[in-house]
């Protein structure tokens, strides 16, 4: 009596294989195009630039490869650089300060951008998202949260700020003191 079973086995492992295989090489291919792009930037002289968007396509390859501390020093270049460019540059360039300094746990510092980045463009929601992202780190849940619905006026399928409000909404109830708490049990 023959059983599927070792055949049904062989083609999961293979297919499971075959996914991961892809997955992979998904992330290589794109790990080997920021290198090549970083490198040719680079080699270009793009770090010297006097064009803004040019350093800001250089700081954003750094931000992909997470050298967060040069993506920072080639971000505050080009914002010297400003001056006939329309407002969304500046945007983008303090929203990507800001996003560097918080990922250096900067939060503080990220708020600042990120509020000169709301500035230059009111409506701009990745910035209020990174905001209250920042706000929220800082444990200033309410603020936060009153951002991420700022966001969601703005984009009303906004699956970050959704999410965000229910888990901040979620720690802001549990964090209400019962009977037990006031009296300190």
């Amino acid at each position: 009596m023959k059983t599927i079973l070792p055949e049904t086995y062989l083609i999961v492992l293979i297919s499971l294989l075959a996914i991961i295989a892809v997955l992979v090489g998904r992330q290589l291919i794109s790990v080997r195009r920021d290198e090549g792009k970083l490198i040719k930037l680079e080699k270009s002289g793009s770090a010297e630039s006097k064009e803004a968007s040019e350093l800001y396509e250089l700081a954003s390859v750094q931000l992909r490869k997470r050298l967060y501390p040069q993506a920072l020093t080639t971000l505050k270049k080009a914002l010297k650089f400003l001056e006939n460019e329309p407002p969304e540059a500046k945007a983008l360039i303090e929203n990507a300060i800001g996003f560097a300094l918080a990922a250096q746990d900067n939060f503080e510092s990220a708020i600042n951008h990120y509020k000169t980045a709301i500035q230059a463009k009111p409506d701009y929601p990745v910035a209020l998202n990174n905001l209250a992202f920042a706000k929220q780190k800082l444990q200033q849940v309410d603020e936060a949260i009153e951002l991420y619905k700022q966001v969601l006026e703005l984009e009303p399928k906004n699956k970050t700020a959704k999410k965000q409000i229910n888990k901040l909404e979620q720690i802001k109830s549990n964090k209400l003191p019962s009977r037990d708490d006031s009296r300190g049990f």
